[in-house]
C-alpha cells in the first residue's frame, strides 16, 4: 500500500514560482513511476509531468515545458514539481500519483495510488 501526501500549494500572482512536494509512504518508492496531474474547475484531470523510478526519464505536457521541472529524491521518498513563471491557466488542484512499476505513463488509468491534492491558484 502506498500513501501520498502533497504539500506546497498556495495562491500566487502570475509570474511567481511554487514548489510542490509529494511525500510517499510504503515500500519500493524508487521502483515506482510517478506523476503530477491537475484538475481545473469543470475540466478533467490531466497529466502535467511524469518521472520514472530512477528519475532519469521524464515527461512534460507541452503547456508546461520550460517552466515546470519534475524531480524526485528516492532517499527521502519524495517527488517534487518546481513551477516557475506561473500563468493564470495553471490554476488547478494538483495531484501526485504513483504506479506499481518503474516506468512512467501519461495515462491516468496507469496510476493506482493518488494523493488528496493541493490547490494552486494563480491570479493577475
Amino acid at each position: 500500500q502506498v500513501q501520498l501526501v502533497e504539500s506546497g500549494g498556495g495562491s500566487v500572482q502570475a509570474g511567481a514560482s511554487l514548489r510542490l512536494s509529494c511525500a510517499a509512504s510504503g515500500r519500493s518508492f524508487s521502483s515506482r513511476g510517478m506523476a503530477w496531474f491537475r484538475q481545473a474547475p469543470g475540466q478533467e484531470r490531466a497529466i502535467v509531468a511524469a518521472i520514472g523510478g530512477s528519475g532519469t526519464s521524464t515527461y512534460y505536457v507541452d503547456s508546461v515545458k520550460g517552466r515546470f521541472t519534475i524531480s524526485r529524491d528516492n532517499a527521502k521518498n519524495t517527488m517534487y514539481l518546481q513551477m516557475n513563471a506561473l500563468k493564470l491557466e495553471d490554476t488547478a488542484v494538483y495531484y501526485c500519483a504513483a504506479r506499481a512499476v518503474s516506468g512512467y505513463s501519461e495515462r491516468i488509468g496507469a496510476y493506482a495510488y493518488w494523493g488528496q491534492g493541493t490547490q494552486v491558484t494563480v491570479s493577475s
